[in-house]
């Protein structure tokens, strides 16, 4: 009886520190998956070595049309929010979408994300938004990081 109490706190403790996907204000679309290379998942925040290009997917369902997409991104460091600028934020271009996006349908958007040298040493929380023709967010991800 008392082994399996120890593995039971041992896989909650294991858990604990598991990193975690939120929704930050999601209206037309829910994410349903979120990958990134190298993150290590058990962890409470996903690594991101400087210097390096970091590749991602989001699975989301739609619940209404979107005949244009843009992608937005911003990094949270000590409560304020700073916009990130992207070579291209049209995701219906080079992002695995073709728009426009018809509602009731699953879709997997993917990117890359430059990590560069001269970005300081902090953990981040990144927010990342797929926008519609309206600027509403189909789907709106905030993922803990850390750059290193």
């Amino acid at each position: 009886m008392l082994r399996y109490a120890v593995i039971a706190c041992a896989v909650l403790v294991a858990f604990a520190g598991a990193l975690e996907f939120s929704d930050c204000g999601s209206k037309t679309g829910k994410f349903t998956r979120v990958a990134i290379e190298g993150c290590d998942t058990t962890k409470a925040e996903c690594i991101l070595k400087r210097n390096t290009t970091v590749s991602f997917s989001i699975d989301f369902a739609l619940a209404e049309e979107a005949t244009a997409v843009k992608t937005v991104v911003h990094g949270k460091v000590l409560g304020i929010e700073m916009p990130f600028p992207l070579a291209n934020p049209d995701a219906c271009v080079d992002s695995g979408l073709k728009c426009p996006l018809e509602k009731e349908e699953t879709y997997r958007y993917t990117a890359t994300l430059p990590v560069l040298k001269s970005y300081p040493k902090v953990s981040v929380l990144v927010k990342w938004e797929l926008q519609d023709q309206d600027s509403a967010d189909i789907i709106c991800v905030e993922i803990p990081a850390k750059i290193q």
